[in-house]
């Protein structure tokens, strides 16, 4: 199975957005979670695909600041090559997504995010993080088996993108839920993809990236094969 997520930056290179599919198309995932991401991401190969409410679907927080929206963008995509047979809510419907997708190797709880569309500013930031990980300590308790993947806006290899707080209360909930972040080596790396101990079992795990110039987006794009 491949596992895939890239954040593409609100297609801000839409002169590219030919370029942007065929990467996209040429890593073909099995599941690919694109955040800050756009309707006009057409693929083939992908008979399901499922999306966030649009961002201005509910009214956002007054200390965010103004952004103009356009009507295609959605803050995450999910492409997947698997069935959705359930969707259950997310702390904010705008920025995660959630649906459990019927695979060959059993169900998967696909939990596509980004955590605080404004990076580090506070207090969203913060709101997201404790949102995203109650949702996942409900989930776990459910007995699913997880991967939540997408950009988490910090990074575990170094100071990159670093946030103290982001870092340590991911990893801990991980713990507590079974969840092992399979990205967190990575150098220079905000989009993450993290899955259920169990589901994984003994199998071993490649880790491919790529856009290493950011020339197609500002997000290194990153995937995991097992």
């Amino acid at each position: 199975m491949k596992i895939a997520t890239w954040n593409v930056e609100r297609l801000e290179h839409k002169s590219k957005l030919d370029s942007i599919i065929s990467v996209c198309q040429y890593e073909d995932a099995d599941i690919l979670v694109l955040t800050e991401a756009d309707e006009r991401i057409q693929l083939s190969g992908y008979p399901f695909r499922y999306s966030t409410e649009p961002p201005l679907a509910h009214e956002l927080p007054p200390y965010l600041m103004p952004v103009h929206y356009v009507p295609t963008e959605r803050w995450v995509i999910i492409y997947s090559k698997y069935p959705c047979i359930r969707q259950h809510s997310t702390y904010d419907e705008t920025t995660a997504i959630c649906m459990v997708l019927d695979t060959e190797y059993g169900n998967l709880l696909v939990y596509g995010s980004i955590i605080g569309i404004h990076g580090h500013r506070k207090p969203f930031f913060a709101d997201e993080l404790c949102g995203q990980m109650a949702d996942l300590r409900r989930l776990a308790a459910n007995g699913h088996q997880i991967c939540f993947l997408g950009d988490y806006n910090c990074s575990f290899a170094d100071n990159y993108y670093p946030s103290n707080t982001g870092k340590s209360t991911i990893l801990e909930c991980f713990v507590e839920t079974g969840i092992i972040l399979l990205t967190a080596t990575r150098p220079e790396c905000i989009d993450h993809i993290a899955v259920s101990k169990s589901f994984i079992g003994d199998a071993a795990v490649s880790i491919t990236e790529w856009n290493l110039d950011k020339s197609l987006s500002d997000h290194k794009g990153i995937s995991v094969s097992f």
